[in-house]
């Protein structure tokens, strides 16, 4: 059955079919050409085909989740004893800012956007992304972005030290001279990100299968489609900070340098605007893939699917409102102050619908508990965990007592890691039969989970104590009393990491072989991604799908 659904695959289906705005979609871009199509390496590096760059995207992101790791180990290493054990203190700097450079813009976001590449024009039932020569365009310049980062760690002065934030004057008056590198690295990645937005919401706009009205829309298409708005908007103002820090050390501009009046202040304003929906741009899609799984799982449809939708474009509307929580203690009016905290907990509402929908999805379901799901439920307990400890840090008086402790690591990690990275694994053991035409070793994968699970909360969950004691965070030496929780918490650290290892052999086991998959693996899973075969086709949809 498997060999004829490949026989199937490898036909070549007409190009005169139209697509669903009247025009055939290979009349422009030519990309389904089979005639000249380049073999070996070349293939990859001149494919246009949405199949191949989802691949390579995410091929790239787990290789930087690794880097990114390697990063972490050397920072947990050095915090297993207290004094100074491996690393010069700037060395160390080093370490936390190119670790959170590399997690937020190389392994959390083009994981995200390697998702969007495959499963979008799948689940809208499109031949393909709307652009796609831009697509190969938005991934090919990364690697060379992130070698340009890396490369920095190995001038003279060494790499970025100033924390992934890159708050002035630390990134300006006492900056290395690599400065100049990594903004040139940080501006290719917003051009990334932007031209990978611009062709996620042409394509979702344009290219949907008739029938197919935004309100029919998979929640991880809806999620994907307010996050590539939340993109176009606030990268630009990443790019306008990083231009600003490049003439104020280059060029002898005074933006953020009172002594020529500017104000230092003005920077975390910029940056926290751009960064707290960047928070939230590594996040929705994340809702999607758990909105897919515990329906698929709990074998239902999706408990209040509108209010799912109202609730993410609420959430991206009101992370517009609530960069200066991140800076309560720079001295703002009370009036401000207040101001951003009720925005903040306001946040909580549309968050908590979404958790409550996804509870009452599974509340008397036929639930079973393969690894996607696993990873599901994980989402959800974990990332409320860091939900309310968000709530905690969007207290105006309380914040000042947590501010710039482990207490917001710990925060921010349940949110990213257990949050955000949890529900790329659950996303990638979802759709691996799908994209591989394999099944992956079920007993492999339960052991990366409960590694992953429990290792992760050895790791993070002790750091909400080390904040609330006082512990400051971006700090290579730490007081006597906190020695016993630091190791406990490198011990977690350690293991998290090798535990990714499993996963890694999870994956090429599959991908060289294992039981065929079905179109449909999993029992509850809908969607038209799961009416074409496994391996999905390299070219599929020439007929638009017509949806009920």
């Amino acid at each position: 059955m498997t060999d004829m659904l490949r026989e199937q695959t490898d036909v070549e289906q007409p190009d005169s079919t139209p697509s669903n705005n009247g025009h055939s979609p290979h009349d422009e871009t030519g990309h389904h050409d089979h005639h000249h199509q380049p073999k070996g390496l070349m293939r990859w590096v001149l494919t246009t085909n949405h199949k191949e760059i989802g691949s390579l995207y995410l091929m790239f992101s787990f290789a930087m989740f690794l880097t990114g790791g390697a990063m972490a180990m050397v920072i947990r290493a050095e915090l297993f004893q207290p004094g100074l054990q491996l690393v010069e203190p700037n060395f160390f700097n080093q370490m936390t800012t190119v670790h959170g450079l590399i997690m937020v813009f190389g392994a959390v976001m083009p994981a995200f956007t390697g998702l969007a590449n495959w499963m979008v024009p799948l689940m809208i039932g499109a031949p393909d992304m709307a652009l796609p020569r831009m697509n190969n365009w938005s991934f090919w310049i990364l690697p060379f972005a992130f070698a340009m980062l890396l490369a920095s760690l190995f001038m003279e002065g060494g790499g970025p030290n100033f924390g992934w934030t890159f708050y002035a004057p630390l990134s300006t008056t006492y900056s290395p001279a690599s400065t100049g590198l990594f903004v040139f690295a940080i501006h290719i990645m917003g051009i990334s990100s932007i031209m990978g937005a611009i062709n996620v919401i042409v394509t979702i706009m344009n290219l949907r299968a008739p029938g197919m009205t935004y309100m029919k829309m998979p929640l991880f298409v809806w999620t994907w489609l307010i996050t590539a708005f939340l993109l176009i908007a606030v990268m630009p103002v990443l790019a306008g900070a990083v231009t600003m820090v490049l003439t104020d050390k280059y060029f002898g501009t005074s933006f953020f340098d009172a002594a020529g009046g500017g104000d230092p202040v003005m920077f975390q304003h910029i940056f926290w605007f751009f960064g707290h929906p960047e928070v939230y741009i590594m996040i929705l899609p994340s809702f999607g893939i758990i909105s897919a799984i515990i329906p698929a799982f709990s074998r239902k449809k999706l408990f209040g699917y509108s209010s799912m939708v109202y609730a993410t474009a609420s959430i991206a509307g009101l992370s517009f409102l609530v960069w200066a929580h991140h800076m309560f203690t720079t001295g703002m009016p009370v009036a401000a102050e207040l101001f951003f905290m009720y925005c903040t907990m306001l946040i909580s509402v549309p968050t908590g619908v979404k958790v409550f929908n996804w509870v009452a999805t599974m509340w008397r379901g036929s639930l079973t508990f393969e690894v996607p799901m696993l990873f599901a439920i994980a989402f959800i307990i974990l990332f409320t965990i860091g939900g309310f400890s968000g709530l905690m840090l969007a207290i105006t008086p309380a914040d000042f007592q947590y501010h710039d402790t482990y207490f917001v690591v710990a925060h921010f990690h349940y949110v990213l890691v257990s949050g955000a990275i949890f529900s790329i694994m659950a996303a990638a053991y979802y759709w691996l039969p799908k994209w591989t035409g394999y099944m992956f070793d079920e007993r492999l994968a339960k052991w990366h989970f409960w590694c992953s699970v429990v290792s992760v909360n050895i790791l993070f969950f002790p750091m909400h104590f080390l904040g609330l004691a006082g512990m400051p965070r971006r700090i290579p030496d730490y007081a006597l009393q906190f020695a016993d929780v630091n190791m406990v918490v490198s011990i977690g650290g350690f293991l998290f990491g090798l535990s990714q290892f499993i996963f890694l052999a999870v994956i090429i086991k599959c991908v060289r072989g294992g039981e065929p998959a079905a179109a449909k693996p999993w029992d509850g899973a809908e969607g038209l991604e799961w009416t074409v075969p496994s391996p999905a086709p390299h070219h599929t949809f020439s007929t638009p799908p017509k949806v009920d």
